[in-house]
């Protein structure tokens, strides 16, 4: 049995920048980082591993200090309820800025109000008001 399950997010020296994003936008924390230092095989200063948690689910990042020739894909996304229209127009506003919005926020009949984006980083979003 696993000690904990956790969504790892790899980034490319931008997983402070997506961090801080995702926890101002969703009241979340940042519960743990730790940089590359001097010397280390990652750029230093940027992220080796961070924790943060939101909405009580636990999430990691990591800029990876090789090159890959994959990205994040929608095939996984992270789903957010939101607690109100407001909350949702927010998210929506702040995480499709420079992204790519999958599906326009509209009631597709499973919700009242349901919108999924990719955000500028990369990571897909499903924002849903139930």
């Amino acid at each position: 049995m696993p000690r904990s399950a956790v969504t790892q997010l790899m980034f490319e020296g931008r997983a402070e920048e997506a961090m801080t994003l995702y926890v101002s936008l969703f009241k979340g924390t940042v519960d743990r980082t730790e940089k590359y230092g001097p010397g280390e095989y990652g750029a230093e200063g940027t992220i080796k591993r961070a924790e943060f948690t939101l909405g009580g689910h636990r999430l990691a990042c990591i800029d990876s200090p090789a090159k890959h020739a994959f990205t994040f894909t929608p095939s996984a996304s992270l789903f957010v309820e939101c607690a109100d229209e407001n909350e949702l127009d927010k998210a929506f506003a702040v995480l499709s800025e420079g992204g790519a919005v999958l599906m326009p926020p509209s009631n597709y009949g499973f919700s009242q109000k349901f919108t999924w984006v990719n955000d500028r980083f990369g990571v897909s979003w499903q924002l849903n008001l139930a």
